[in-house]
């Protein structure tokens, strides 16, 4: 598989404590996207199942796993194999997808509907600008749509839920952000304090 990013845990990306796989590669392009860098095809790490998959049996503290991309439907026969791993260990599983539920049901892939019959929160719908709306948890614009594909969560869970950021500092001292946010204003108000800071 063509991976993007892996996080090990994080609280922003779905309920409770996620294991996050961000896929590369993305055909949407949807305008405003705040992750373009996982569009390209060519970009990204190889993993395979099996090495994804003993990275999330290591976490054990994590509620379920999130994938994201890029359009995690790109590499739906690899997610469908893991996916089904996932839940096996009782973890559960959310998908974002730029699709809609009823365009992968229209594509009629064996793949795709193995990797639906295995996720219990898809949240489908590219993200559109002019719908900006950050009112529920973990998506950015009104169209975005939260699909129970099971009845491990409801929509009275989303309640307990709103949309936060989480940054993280490498080693390079490079800071990485994810979760929802207006990353726009996030930007400007972060530049505008590091030349506050330079000033001091």
């Amino acid at each position: 598989m063509k991976i993007y990013k892996i996080l090990k845990n994080t609280t922003v990306e779905g309920p409770g404590q996620r294991f996050c796989i961000w896929v590369q590669g993305c055909k949407k392009h949807c305008n405003g996207c705040f992750a373009k860098e996982t569009w390209d095809f060519e970009s990204g790490q190889y993993y395979s199942v099996e090495e994804l998959y003993s990275l999330i049996k290591a976490q054990d503290n994590i509620e379920g796993v999130t994938f994201l991309g890029g359009e995690p439907f790109e590499q739906a026969k690899e997610l469908s194999e893991l996916s089904k791993m996932v839940k096996r260990k009782n973890l559960s599983v959310l998908c974002f997808t730029g699709y809609t539920l009823e365009e992968l049901k229209l594509k009629k892939d064996r793949y795709i509907n193995e990797f639906l019959s295995n996720i219990d929160l898809l949240i489908d719908g590219g993200f559109e600008q002019e719908h900006f709306d950050l009112s529920r948890p973990w998506v950015g614009s009104s169209n975005q749509r939260f699909i129970f594909l099971t009845d491990r969560y409801c929509e009275n869970d989303l309640k307990k839920y709103k949309n936060k950021i989480e940054l993280h500092l490498d080693y390079a001292g490079k800071i990485e952000i994810n979760g929802m946010g207006d990353f726009a204003k996030l930007e400007r108000d972060l530049c505008l304090q590091l030349s506050k800071n330079i000033v001091k």
